[in-house]
């Protein structure tokens, strides 16, 4: 069943008129729907094309949580081979929010960090919507250190609102520990491509986005702050969210235009979750170049790339 969004009525109302059809002509075999079926399928691709042609930032910002987007699972199912996750942050608990592990891309061994949403509401819950706690950061350090120690080249995949802001994460120490995440992925002597696949939200995002490449699927979103948390700040209505998303620069346009990131993978038309193989494949395509291209570069040049890229940040602005 797929889940529409509230800009995508016009796109539903033509798919619902073709279930319709097609459950018609299967109930009756003498009934011929081929015909006007194929011409609303026209009437659904126009309509796409359309919609997805003009997307404001706000409706990039849903599309970005829709919850039939790909998620980590879905890329390191398909992109990695001997995936062999890694559990704990040897200091107090494991955090299912950040999944971290070794695997051969394309047959090179790497290291792969991601956040994980979670698809339904048992998986949700497990996966904490992707928030992590300091346990998960700091499992996300002792994978880096790692891949620093046996020169794996490291590969994150950013798909979060935030990280988790409870009492207990703070007490345990959240924002020493994505300083901490930060700090290593500035100075890992390795190449570092971070692509954000859903939501990049604030230093949840950024403790383990610090890359030498960063990328960004066409309807994702990367931001400071939600939307919503903007506007509960600044006006003290979170119903301003459309009109914070807008100031804020969060798609990847804006972001590609500001420097902020290197580059945009596209997403099929109607979104990633419409055609979930060929975005993956395409990130894919996009990290094996970036691989490639960082291939000849020694540890210390890339430390050094990585931090001159972000001390550079801003510069022009």
């Amino acid at each position: 069943m797929h889940n529409y969004l509230d800009f995508e009525k016009p796109i539903s109302d033509l798919e619902g008129k073709i279930i319709e059809l097609k459950k018609l002509a299967t109930e009756d075999e003498s009934i011929d729907t081929s015909d006007e079926v194929g011409r609303l399928e026209v009437r659904v691709r126009e309509a796409i094309v359309e919609i997805y042609s003009k997307l404001n930032a706000w409706q990039k910002t849903q599309v970005a949580r829709h919850p039939q987007r790909p998620h980590f699972v879905d890329y390191a199912k398909t992109l990695f081979q001997e995936f062999t996750p890694l559990a704990g942050d040897r200091k107090f608990s494991e955090d299912a929010a950040i999944q971290a592990g070794l695997a051969r891309f394309r047959g090179q061994p790497v290291a792969v960090i991601g956040q994980e949403k979670g698809n339904d509401t048992k998986s949700r819950l497990k996966h904490n919507f992707g928030s992590a706690r300091p346990e998960g950061y700091r499992k996300a350090i002792r994978i880096l250190e790692m891949a620093d120690r046996f020169q794996l080249p490291v590969i994150t995949l950013v798909d979060t609102a935030g990280a988790y802001p409870g009492v207990g994460a703070e007490e345990r120490g959240q924002a020493e520990a994505i300083a901490r995440s930060t700090e290593m992925c500035l100075g890992v002597k390795v190449p570092l491509i971070s692509i954000v696949i859903g939501e990049g939200g604030s230093g949840g995002a950024i403790a383990i986005a610090t890359g030498n490449r960063v990328y960004m699927l066409e309807h994702s979103i990367y931001s400071v702050i939600s939307p919503e948390g903007a506007a509960s700040i600044l006006w003290r209505d979170s119903t301003r969210a459309k009109e914070a998303a807008t100031n804020m620069k969060i798609t990847a346009e804006d972001l590609k235009a500001l420097g902020v990131i290197d580059g945009i993978i596209p997403e099929p038309l109607g979104g990633a979750h419409r055609d979930p193989d060929s975005v993956i494949a395409a990130t894919g395509d996009m990290i094996s170049n970036a691989l490639a291209e960082m291939a000849s570069r020694s540890g210390e040049q890339l430390r050094n790339d990585r931090r001159q890229k972000f001390l550079a940040m801003g510069r022009n602005l």
